[in-house]
């Protein structure tokens, strides 16, 4: 399993989103619950294909889709509500049929966690299927959660 976390240099990451915490995704104490940042993860990924110049629905369209087999997140600094947070994202270590991002969250600049996904190209009956050749592309480095 990958526990450490990628780099915290912004430098090291090809793309940047910016969400803002939402109340309903905070405890008590207005910190962000666990279970919201993989939809960071998610919303920063479908942003990244589009920046691409090939959404979501362009590759779906096109016959394939995108499972995630595994992602981790290690948390350095909470979130909070209201915080604008900036996720950044590369593209690391594609296979035929896989491709791994890599994620730095910040916010103000100061490294708030980092995480991990990996997915393969599936078609429509969840079979695996050649990753585009443009997906493969964007794999810039190794991942650092090696």
């Amino acid at each position: 399993m990958r526990s450490k976390g990628g780099s915290l240099d912004p430098a090291d990451y090809v793309f940047s989103h910016d969400l803002r915490v939402r109340f309903a995704e905070t405890d008590a104490m207005g910190i962000v619950h666990h279970a919201a940042y993989l939809p960071y993860l998610e919303e920063a990924r479908v942003e990244y294909l589009r920046a691409v110049d090939h959404p979501y629905q362009t590759l779906q369209a096109e016959g394939t889709d995108i499972a995630v087999l595994e992602a981790s997140v290690r948390y350095l600094r909470a979130l909070r509500f209201d915080d604008l947070v900036r996720v950044h994202l590369v593209s690391c270590n594609a296979t035929r049929t896989t491709f791994e991002l890599d994620y730095l969250l910040t916010v103000d600049g100061v490294p708030c966690s980092t995480a991990f996904t990996a997915h393969a190209c599936v078609n429509d009956r969840g079979r695996p299927v050649r990753l585009p050749e443009w997906l493969a592309g964007l794999a810039t480095r190794p991942s650092t959660h090696r």
